[in-house]
């Protein structure tokens, strides 16, 4: 009845798969696809980890962090953990890259006379479990902690089964970022050609601007003269008139 119902876990997650946003976002195919297969089969041992610590002391105020990673799918993490007297606070997260799960909330418990224990499926990796042990409430009292954690892998055929079901989960992903990509590009297609138009206009406009502007310049250079020669022109018959000519004084002429 177990392994049906890891069987049955498995492949609902397996169903359920999303990628991760790098994982679309990569610029090689490849990384998905590695993702999507999951370890080679060339020599995949269905190997059991396990992970044990024993007697290990945790001073008033302290904690204990026991991090694993998960790399294949569809592993499933067994634990049992207890402490020598009195209690303990301890608790179990994943981390993926979407965010961190909650497999058991950490609570103060009472393991001295029996372990704490408990079984989940891994169903999407990478995957960082950690189990963390702490005793910040306590100011006086160390505790005194055991563990030991199982990470056993899924069969081989576990394993092909499950490279098809996200293959197809993957597939449906895949399709609805497609189709979201293509109406984005070509509303960004349509966008470029009318900003393309609305470009080529502005540089039309700005060369007559730019002829006008020589024009302008060419007047300005023209009237800047004139008025100078003007003004020369003014103060010389200015002058004349109230200093009179040279030659008419010189001839006595009033």
């Amino acid at each position: 009845m177990e392994a049906k119902a890891v069987a049955e876990a498995t492949a609902t997650a397996d169903a359920a798969y999303v990628p991760s946003p790098s994982l679309m976002n990569a610029s090689n195919a490849t990384v998905l696809l590695k993702q999507v297969d999951g370890p080679s089969l060339t020599n995949y041992e269905e190997k059991e980890s396990v992970y044990v610590g024993r007697s290990i002391p945790i001073g008033a105020g302290g904690s204990l962090s026991v991090p694993i990673h998960v790399t294949t799918p569809g592993s499933v993490v067994e634990y049992a953990v207890e402490n020598k007297a009195h209690d303990i606070a301890f608790g179990v997260t994943a981390e993926r890259e979407e965010g961190v799960t909650v497999v058991k909330e950490t609570t103060r418990t009472e393991a001295s006379t029996a372990p704490i224990t408990g079984k989940f499926l891994v169903g999407s990796v990478p995957c960082l479990i950690e189990f963390r042990f702490e005793n910040d409430y306590s100011w006086f009292r160390e505790k005194v902690v055991s563990y030991k954690i199982t990470v056993t892998p899924p069969s081989r055929e576990t394993l092909v089964a499950g490279r098809r079901r996200r293959a197809k989960a993957c597939v449906k992903a895949v399709d609805e970022d497609l189709a979201s990509a293509a109406k984005r590009l070509t509303s960004a297609s349509e966008q470029r050609f009318k900003m393309e138009q609305e470009i080529e206009s502005l540089m039309k406009t700005l060369d007559h601007k730019k002829k006008s502007l020589s024009v302008v310049v060419a007047e300005e250079k023209w009237l800047k003269e004139r008025t100078i020669l003007r003004e020369e022109q003014k103060k010389l018959l200015n002058s004349r008139l109230e200093n009179g000519w040279e030659d008419d004084l010189a001839n006595g002429t009033d």
